[in-house]
């Protein structure tokens, strides 16, 4: 099935993400000299975030003079940090609900969408088992692996995709393996000891994973919505709101953004992140 989602609707997207790799590679003298009142910015996200706000800290530290100090772990337990009085300027949270916690807490000066999560199936390379789509998953002989007792993303991803397809208990019939975790799932298919499982791209796109596995796409109605927006939170306790501000509108730039879509995520500025934008409400309002 070919893949549609994600797809970056400004051809200016892919020219940006080229200089923002080059300028990477920039010596450190040439980094622009910040005017901020501090020079350094607490940074916390999401896990699932991490290797794209480290790309994206690297050249914001270099553009700007900035020491990023990043923090990526489970969302929800650095959400429960904040609420608890523990301090950082910029959150990266996933689902609205967290994002809507803290507001309610008033923790959260103003949040912007950030990026949405999507869900693909995996097989292994060559696809032995012939899998098309969702609904291959049911069929007799199939060798599946989920991660059942896994955190939100991975275990309700895959089991919302199931049951909205009308397969689950077929599906469940097929299990061959548990696991509690979906990066140590993966190699399963890798190694062709299992026929397929259903992750969210950014996985695939982990160096250890890229290129070793195959990418089947499939219906957006499938997905777990709530488990899709990311966003970016400016926290109340920032000791310098402009420096905070300025990293937040370079994370939401054409420049920041690149390093998310080549994590696997769907940019909140492509023509499908806006579509999400509005269909999923992730406004501040």
């Amino acid at each position: 099935m070919k893949e549609k989602n994600g797809v970056i609707g400004r051809r200016g997207f892919l020219k940006t993400a080229a200089a923002s790799i080059a300028a990477a590679s920039l010596p450190v003298e040439l980094a622009r000299a910040a005017s901020f009142q501090t020079t350094s910015l607490r940074v916390w996200s999401c896990g699932g975030l991490a290797e794209s706000f480290c790309r994206a800290n690297a050249l914001y530290e270099q553009k700007k003079g900035i020491k990023i100090y990043y923090t990526g772990a489970s969302a929800g337990a650095l959400g429960k940090s904040l609420i608890a009085g523990r301090p950082t300027d910029v959150f990266g949270a996933r689902t609205m609900g967290l994002t809507k916690k803290l507001q309610s807490e008033n923790l959260v000066r103003y949040f912007k969408p950030l990026c949405f999560s999507e869900y693909v199936l995996i097989t292994p390379k060559g696809n032995p088992a012939n899998i098309q789509s969702v609904a291959d998953l049911a069929k007799p002989g199939v060798r599946l692996i989920l991660p059942q007792s896994a955190s939100g993303p991975g275990q309700k991803g895959a089991q919302v995709a199931l049951e909205k397809a009308g397969i689950k208990d077929a599906a469940m019939k097929n299990l061959v393996k548990e696991e509690s975790c979906v990066i140590r799932m993966i190699p399963a298919v890798v190694n062709a000891d299992a026929d397929a499982t259903i992750v969210e791209r950014r996985l695939t796109r982990m160096p250890e994973f890229a290129g070793k596995v195959e990418i089947i796409a499939f219906p957006e109605e499938l997905f777990a919505t709530v488990m899709l927006p990311f966003t970016i939170n400016s926290i109340k306790y920032a000791e310098d709101t402009e420096l905070a501000d300025d990293y937040i509108n370079f994370m939401c730039s054409v420049e920041g953004q690149t390093y998310f879509k080549q994590g696997g995520f769907i940019p909140a500025i492509s023509e499908k992140g806006q579509e999400l934008i509005e269909r999923l409400g992730v406004k501040d309002v």
